[in-house]
């Protein structure tokens, strides 16, 4: 598209009034901020973020100059009155963080929350992800992914809360702060094992950026071969659980079998079964008969 069109298309832009814009920005490369996110920006009545100092620094960036309005985890509830009030005055609200997307592991939930609760008008403005970036390169997306975040601090909640997430076939995607990363590491390797592979972006779209992929038997040994791999902020992916798919079908296929053999004969059964599971005839029919023994 030639620069003409495009600062046409921008201009064109719907920004309606009364809306709280919930703007993605970048998570380290400066450059990484869609065009419709600054067209918001530019018109924006007032900004909400995280850090007045870093969103001041951000919108200069980019010749912008708005007021800034602090809306961190400690004052959502209270700030989320101020913004209905507002947006009910027709204004038009941009809500960011201090780098990604406001909710996702970052303030601006609870915001959110109230506003919707007011029935105000929410737009998101999609942006930059770390989860989203760090997942398209690491190959671990064939079942899936869940993204869990940061983890509990205290290390036995932690180790709770991964044990509860031990059997999960989806990729695990957790975040972490560089002063806790080895023993987070280390929490991984326990409760999933040394055998389970692991990726861990570092400071990702940022000039020290840095990605590994092995085991977690081995990340330790990566992390702490250069001091500088304990800095920055992290992306860790666990890989799901390899799930055996015929092993899996025929587990549910008993299960299923065991309950029609109750109230059916054999053929019967095995017919029903073959209709719930679309699983092949003859498999379901020596599983009955093993049932039936």
């Amino acid at each position: 598209m030639q620069l003409e069109t495009l600062m046409d298309t921008m201009s064109r832009q719907q920004v309606p009034e009364g809306a709280l814009y919930v703007i993605g920005t970048p998570i380290g490369n400066i450059c990484d901020i869609s065009l419709r996110a600054l067209t918001v920006l530019e018109v924006a009545d007032v900004v909400a973020c995280e850090d007045t100092r870093n969103t001041r620094s951000l919108l200069s960036a980019y010749g912008l100059s708005k007021p800034l309005l602090a809306a961190h985890q400690h004052n959502e509830r209270e700030v989320a009155g101020q913004l209905t009030a507002r947006l009910e005055r027709g204004e038009r609200i941009a809500l960011v963080s201090d780098a990604g997307t406001p909710g996702i592991s970052d303030p601006g939930a609870r915001i959110v929350d109230s506003l919707r609760e007011a029935g105000c008008h929410i737009v998101p403005i999609p942006g930059p992800s770390a989860a989203v970036a760090a997942l398209s390169i690491s190959g671990f997306t064939d079942n899936g992914f869940r993204f869990v975040g940061f983890l509990p601090i205290k290390h036995a909640q932690r180790l709770t809360f991964l044990r509860a997430l031990q059997n999960t076939p989806e990729t695990l995607v957790f975040y972490e702060a560089p002063h806790r990363i080895k023993e987070m590491l280390d929490s991984l390797s326990q409760v999933f094992g040394g055998d389970r592979r692991v990726m861990v972006g570092r400071e990702l779209t940022k000039l020290f950026e840095e990605t590994w992929r092995g085991t977690l038997s081995a990340v330790g040994e990566w992390i702490s071969s250069d001091p500088n791999r304990t800095r920055g902020e992290f992306v860790i992916l666990v890989e799901g659980v390899q799930v055996d798919e015929g092993q899996s079908g025929e587990d549910e296929a008993k299960r299923i079998l065991s309950i029609l053999l109750e109230s059916m004969p054999v053929s019967g059964a095995v017919a029903t079964a073959v209709k719930i599971t679309g699983l092949k005839k003859n498999l379901l029919y020596n599983v009955a008969l093993r049932l039936k023994a």
